[in-house]
């Protein structure tokens, strides 16, 4: 996945140190503006973009809101850990043969028909069984449940009940009328699983960083990590109030304050056993169950009923498996119905900040090639990664993208001369009515222990928290992760970890009146399987965000 060069806005500190067992140094960055005053003051924008300037000096910070302290931080992560240990129970096994076989495995369609009627529901019910034909015991398996006529461009996803014992319920909505297929993978078996969540948790160094220190007129490389066990001289780059930090080994003759770039590598570790990296090969990944099982007709029974039209989507909807349908290659939720919004109408007086990986610039990108009239500002920056900004001076409408934090996971070089956490870029927005924010992130966090990424979803809540206490009426949208590539490298980019984010980010904001666009589920219901789904895919994302603000 490409990654993102960024620039902020304000200041903000972010404290860097060169570590060392006897003599602890510390070097505070600071941010001042280095673009013209002038571009800024025609386009009525707050004076941002600023670059980084470092002082040898101690800089503690002087938040305006309370800092929570890292013990409460510690426990909401270990709370949310808990609550997912639950749903992933330890399956050790001795030999593959013992693990669930989609071949072996039995689905059974309930009340069979030769013709179903729109709006009712299919059940199939699953029983699984290992690869000796000897029923499973036990649930937690992985699996992946849709519907689709791809003659109507037509999809949806199914709700799987795991009963824990070895059987499943799952359950299709039939939305329309034709001929649907029904599909039924085996992701991952529960043991594959099990595997999966142990070695998570075990080590931060299957993605390596290395960083690009500017020594006068030539580079120096250094290796970096969210983690590094070492005892040579560190630099640490630390957020003080919210406690997140990224190292470098400190080059020699070199501060720590002329790190430029960064790009990552995968290292060849792996946390799990052989065998169980067996069942991760591209055959044991995404095996169909329901293969066998022909087309249904489902017919427009009962006509003379007219469904009562839902009310127009907005915040605070409750939440549906599925929640919603693919129709002629158009997003239509359950529980809420989506208007045709005219993009630049709706879009006028906004400043829309887009936060987050490259699933969200693509929006961006949407945006510039929809609106004609939205013109791109020349940031001085080069490369695919830069930060974006696009402003159409007759409608009044800003669009800016900016990537997230640490991890950022791609092998082009990226600058981190401006990079900053999320939250602090939130602390700074002012918010208002015309305010948008949309906010994702995920996919570059599935390589490394999960409470890396409850730990950053956490501190954004907070962030969000805040800015709504201070302007209420600043609209946040949380774009959920989109589903991958089914066989790209599963013990770091699997869909298992996508999904347990997606469950924790679900958690974590349900408390806040926020928004939420389940592009997990959008995705499946398209059947993209890829990080970067086409555009008509990322259109009727934006749709939603429309008639959430319009």
């Amino acid at each position: 996945m490409g990654q993102e060069e960024t620039h902020s806005s304000n200041t903000w500190w972010l404290q860097s140190k060169a570590l060392t067992s006897s003599s602890p140094q510390f070097l505070c960055m600071g941010l001042n503006n280095v673009y013209t005053l002038k571009l800024w003051t025609a386009l009525k924008l707050p004076i941002s973009l600023p670059h980084w300037n470092f002082f040898m000096k101690s800089c503690p910070e002087a938040p305006l809101n309370p800092v929570v302290s890292p013990r409460k931080t510690e426990l909401r992560i270990k709370k949310i850990m808990e609550k997912l240990d639950q749903l992933i129970p330890n399956r050790p096994f001795t030999h593959v043969t013992s693990t669930t076989s989609a071949k072996q495995s039995r689905a059974t369609i309930l009340n069979p028909q030769d013709t179903y009627c729109r709006g009712d529901q299919l059940d199939v019910l699953l029983e699984v069984k290992d690869h000796l034909g000897r029923r499973k015991q036990y649930g937690g398996d992985f699996l992946r449940a849709r519907m689709s006529s791809p003659a109507l461009k037509a999809g949806a996803s199914g709700k799987v009940t795991d009963f824990n014992n070895g059987t499943y319920l799952v359950s299709f909505t039939l939305f329309w009328a034709g001929k649907v297929s029904l599909s039924l993978l085996l992701i991952h078996p529960s043991e594959g699983v099990s595997a999966l969540w142990r070695a998570r948790k075990q080590g931060y160094d299957r993605v390596i960083f290395t960083g690009q220190f500017a020594n006068g007129t030539s580079q120096v490389n250094s290796d970096c990590a969210l983690f590094l066990n070492s005892s040579t001289e560190l630099c640490e780059y630390l957020d003080t109030r919210d406690q997140e930090a990224f190292y470098c080994v400190k080059p020699q003759h070199v501060p720590c304050a002329a790190l430029t770039h960064m790009r990552s590598k995968n290292k060849n570790v792996s946390y799990l056993s052989k065998q169980e990296r067996s069942l991760f090969e591209r055959s044991n990944v995404g095996v169909e169950i329901m293969e066998k099982f022909d087309a249904i007709t489902v017919s427009n029974c009962n006509t003379e009923k007219t469904a009562p039209v839902p009310k127009k989507c907005k915040f605070g909807m409750t939440s549906t498996v599925p929640s919603g349908h693919v129709w002629k290659d158009t997003w239509n939720p359950v529980s809420c119905s989506l208007a045709p919004i005219e993009m630049k109408e709706c879009l006028k007086g906004k400043f829309v900040y887009l936060l987050g990986d490259s699933t969200i610039r693509q929006w961006m990108e949407y945006f510039k090639s929809s609106i004609n009239t939205l013109k791109s500002v020349d940031l001085h920056e080069t490369g695919k990664f830069q930060h974006q900004f696009g402003v159409d001076l007759d409608k009044n409408i800003k669009i800016q993208w900016q990537k997230h934090g640490y991890p950022l996971v791609g092998s082009l070089n990226f600058s981190v001369k401006e990079i900053e956490y999320l939250a602090r870029v939130i602390d700074r927005i002012g918010g208002e009515k015309n305010t948008i924010i949309v906010i994702s992130l995920g996919q570059h966090f599935r390589p490394f222990p999960i409470d890396v990424f409850i730990q950053r979803a956490l501190n954004i809540h907070d962030a969000v928290q805040r800015l709504l206490l201070r302007s209420p009426d600043t609209m946040v949208i949380i774009k959920a992760e989109n589903i991958r590539e089914m066989h790209n490298d599963a013990e770091r980019f699997s869909d298992f970890h996508g999904y347990i984010q997606y469950l924790a980010i679900k958690d974590i904001f349900q408390d806040l009146n926020v928004g939420i666009i389940d592009a997990w589920d959008i995705t499946i219901a398209y059947g993209t399987n890829d990080v970067h789904p086409p555009q008509s895919v990322v259109k009727n994302q934006i749709n939603i965000m429309l008639n959430f603000i319009c």
